[in-house]
């Protein structure tokens, strides 16, 4: 195999294990002991570049963010790409959400997320337990940032995956990041086609790339790189994609610089 050159980690599910919003108490020094072999990070999520931020915020810009399911990344401080979804489809998109009983609609920008919720308390979720940037609008079709992602959230998990798929899916990517969240990127856009950006960018071939991930917003970054590997936890489809599998991120990461 080829030699490890970087490791995009999924977070939700995969590095945040029951519903964790912090990292445990070593994992930044893990990261960092990565570094100090010349093995790059991306935190690959679905969340947003400031949130990413503040979760590794010891690390800083020593890391790279793939953020908002692959919509834009950042290495070093720059932004490496960007991708937007058309704004009629969007408007489309957030009608349909707002349009449905029991779900709330997340619209995502490059620094901050946008939310006009039928209950407060969707409100004060995302600022306070997610602790995204999140700015509360009187008409979420005329935010002032263009839109990148567009969200279902649905406290009890989402239930109508399959309806989202069939009525948006040839127009958008629809993906589960999460047992309440369902994403609407770009067509053919996922952290697949971020990380491609960021291997391009870093001259790093897929092969010399390890993905770490659980769920269906990580499948096309695990069909991509030379070392793909699931928490055990995954959903069986996700699982059946690993070439190894782990408990816990941290325990991998113990497993590579043990043989480094």
């Amino acid at each position: 195999m080829a030699k490890l050159k970087l490791i995009a980690c999924d977070l939700d599910g995969t590095l945040l294990l029951n519903g964790a919003q912090s990292l445990k108490p070593n994992t930044c020094e893990l990261i960092e002991r990565l570094l100090q072999k010349n093995i790059l990070f991306f935190a690959a999520s679905g969340r947003q570049y400031p949130n990413l931020q503040r979760l590794f915020w010891p690390l800083g810009e020593q890391i790279g963010y793939l953020c908002e399911n692959g919509c834009v990344s950042f290495y070093q401080g720059r932004q490496l790409h960007k991708e937007l979804m058309d704004q009629a489809l969007g408007r489309e998109l957030i009608e349909a959400i707002q349009q449905t009983e029991g779900v709330e609609v997340l619209v995502s920008g490059v620094m901050d997320s946008y939310v006009q919720p039928k209950d407060m308390r969707f409100y004060h979720h995302m600022r306070d337990v997610v602790k995204n940037n999140v700015t509360l609008v009187p008409d979420i079709l005329h935010t002032d940032e263009e839109y990148m992602k567009i969200s279902v959230y649905e406290e009890s998990g989402v239930k109508d995956e399959e309806y989202w798929k069939e009525r948006f899916g040839s127009r958008c990517n629809v993906v589960t990041g999460g047992n309440v969240w369902l994403d609407m990127m770009p067509l053919h856009v996922s952290k697949a086609s971020a990380l491609r950006h960021i291997l391009d960018e870093l001259q790093i071939l897929p092969e010399e790339c390890m993905a770490i991930g659980d769920n269906d917003n990580d499948r096309e970054m695990l069909e991509m790189v030379g070392y793909p590997v699931t928490v055990k936890s995954a959903k069986p489809q996700i699982r059946s994609l690993a070439k190894y599998e782990t408990e816990t991120v941290e325990d991998l990461i113990c497993k590579i610089l043990s043989e480094e």
